[in-house]
């Protein structure tokens, strides 16, 4: 029996300002996994998380 696909998908969330920023910490964008259901959050979603490389809380949006 296959096994249909959930409203649940894996998401990866990228750091904005490491992208921009040229004088940054460390070398490196800040990544995060996480889910997000579909059908509630159709659209990109944005969290602030913490970012290492720029040493603060930071806008992390989705990445394909």
């Amino acid at each position: 029996m296959a096994k249909n696909k959930g409203s649940r998908v894996l998401i990866t969330l990228e750091c904005t300002d490491c992208r921009s920023n040229d004088n940054k910490r460390s070398p490196g964008v800040s990544r995060y996994t996480t889910q997000k259901n579909r059908r509630n959050n159709p659209d990109r979603i944005e969290l602030k998380k913490y970012c290492p490389n720029c040493n603060r809380h930071t806008l992390h949006k989705e990445i394909k």
